[in-house]
């Protein structure tokens, strides 16, 4: 089953060297690291707040980036992700190390090693971790790899890894292109999705996807391990697999019979609630209106709008669950996202020191309950309030 993590509960750290005192200049490595931050702090991807993407460009000193990897190992609560762009060395006993601005060729303590970053990895909290390497590893500039490919050296247990091990300073970054070769194929497909390919983007699937391009273009093509179930974690929505315009999501006023509902299983913050809530509505392929009329008039388009814009948790479950129902998400699941919200309402009552009392949620009356049973199965019959909108 797809994982879309909680961005309220996910840290991201791209670090990336772009100049060098003795080693070939990767001037492009600094266009990666703007977009792909760009990238995962856009809603249709993580919708990472940007407070929680770390960026470091050029870092002088490996203590400086160690700092940001291990403070996002500790924050982080679903997923923790590391991305590097830049040269990747070999130190003389065959370990992957990674080159800071003043590295040096065999010479480790120039430069970052990977066994430092993956034992940060292994004592944080976070649930999952995802490894992104964009290395050059062979070439006249950079040595060659030894014997062990590059994910056996950098594996992490209960991560997915990917890593490009091109052979070439010129596969690396190739002359009058914006990015290097593997991070701008991994930014084509956060923007233009998959063709014919799944719902979310997971990185079993992206991978394969960037693997075939590179390959077809004649480059070198990535490495990918997978530990547990890290290739189901999803980096975003497939921006292909969504429909072109909201009304075509609906044929007849009828919804497709195999629509995959976000699961609200996985929240765990309330930055994670809103943004999934958010996602029923993409997935319902309706607009704020649509939503309202078929709600019967219980929810404005106003209404939908501000929910969706909240940064605390609603005290009432009145308008949600009108929401969802009327977005044509099940019954069962709709008491599947009231209790995350008790449960997150609990949490965050518990957090606050002024109010040491926590309020339990008031009982919705009878009649609301009714509406709510109402509209759920007009929908699931596709007869909702405005037909096909």
């Amino acid at each position: 089953m797809s994982v879309l993590p909680d961005p309220g509960a996910t840290r991201a750290v791209l670090i990336g060297t772009s100049r060098y005192d003795h080693l070939e200049q990767l001037p492009a490595v600094s266009n990666n690291l703007t977009s792909l931050a760009a990238a995962l702090t856009e809603p249709s991807s993580w919708g990472l707040p940007s407070e929680h993407c770390a960026v470091i460009a050029n870092p002088r000193t490996a203590e400086m980036t160690m700092t940001a990897v291990r403070a996002a190992a500790e924050e982080a609560r679903d997923t923790v992700l590391i991305y590097f762009a830049g040269h990747g060395l070999v130190d003389p006993e065959g370990d992957l190390y990674l080159a800071m601005p003043q590295s040096r060729q065999q010479r480790v303590e120039t430069g970052l090693s990977y066994r430092w970053l993956r034992q940060a990895l292994l004592t944080g909290r976070a649930e999952r971790c995802v490894v992104v390497l964009d290395c050059c590893y062979s070439g006249l500039a950079l040595g060659s790899m030894g014997t062990g490919d590059l994910a056996d050296q950098a594996s992490v247990e209960g991560t997915f890894l990917l890593a490009a091990a091109a052979e070439t300073r010129t596969a690396l970054a190739p002359p009058g292109e914006p990015f290097t070769a593997f991070t701008g194929e991994l930014l084509d497909v956060l923007r233009t999705g998959i063709p014919n390919g799944p719902e979310l983007l997971e990185f079993g699937s992206l991978y394969r996807h960037v693997r075939n391009r590179l390959a077809a273009k004649g480059r070198p093509t990535p490495q990918a391990r997978d530990r547990n179930t890290g290739a189901q974690l999803a980096l975003g929505r497939n921006s292909a697999y969504l429909p072109a315009t909201a009304p075509q999501a609906l044929v007849g006023g009828e919804y497709p019979a195999a629509r995959s509902w976000p699961s609200p299983l996985g929240i765990l913050t309330v930055q994670g609630f809103f943004k999934t809530l958010a996602d029923v509505r993409v997935t319902s392929g309706l607009t704020h209106q649509m939503v309202s009329r078929r709600s019967g008039g219980l929810i404005s388009a106003g209404t939908v709008s501000r929910l969706l814009n909240r940064d605390t948790l609603p005290k009432s479950w009145r308008t949600t669950a009108a929401y969802l129902s009327a977005c044509g998400v099940p019954e069962a699941q709709v008491t599947e996202w009231q209790t995350v919200w008790m449960r997150l309402l609990t949490d965050n009552t518990d957090e606050d020191a002024a109010s040491p009392a926590v309020p339990q949620p008031k009982r919705e009356p009878a009649l609301l309950q009714g509406w709510i049973g109402r509209i759920s199965r007009r929908t699931e019959r596709g007869r909702g309030a405005s037909g096909s909108g």
